[in-house]
């Protein structure tokens, strides 16, 4: 898929089970090359991860290895870009984003996935793919993906 000179409409799509919900964040990988950032929001149990694991997957990455990085806050897996899974739950203050060494993981070599990104701050891509996982229940999720990416010139 090419990306327009403008911003593409929102999408959303509602999920029924983990495998549903891997299987998005894998068919969104198809969409991204180096230098993307995937800003992944929702609630604490919402699915974000498993949607990290399937970006991941799409790119190369064994899923085994795909955890959420909430303890190093930085987990860089080898696929066919580097992947950088970036999670910003245990950061309370702006200030603690400066020592993470964000520059190094957005918007360089490879994909960036930032779980908690609504935490980033002045780090926030102005171009990046949004995407939003809501649990609604039941094993219920409503993915929301919104890509303000523009096409090179």
């Amino acid at each position: 898929m090419r990306r327009s000179a403008t911003a593409s409409p929102p999408e959303t799509a509602v999920t029924w089970s983990e495998e549903q919900t891997f299987e998005e964040g894998a068919r969104l990988a198809g969409r991204l090359s180096a230098g993307d950032t995937v800003l992944l929001e929702g609630d604490l149990g919402a699915g974000k991860t498993v949607f990290a694991r399937g970006v991941a997957h799409g790119l190369g990455v064994d899923p085994r290895e795909v955890r959420s990085p909430s303890f190093t806050l930085v987990n860089i897996y080898a696929g066919r870009l580097p992947v950088y899974h970036i999670d910003l739950y245990r950061i309370e203050r702006p200030g603690e984003l400066s020592q993470l060494g964000l520059e190094e993981f957005i918007g360089t070599d490879g994909v960036a996935l930032v779980e908690w990104a609504e935490r980033l701050d002045r780090y926030r891509p102005r171009q990046a793919v949004r995407v939003h996982v809501e649990d609604r229940g039941g094993g219920c999720r409503r993915i929301s993906l919104d890509d303000s990416r523009l096409s090179a010139p």
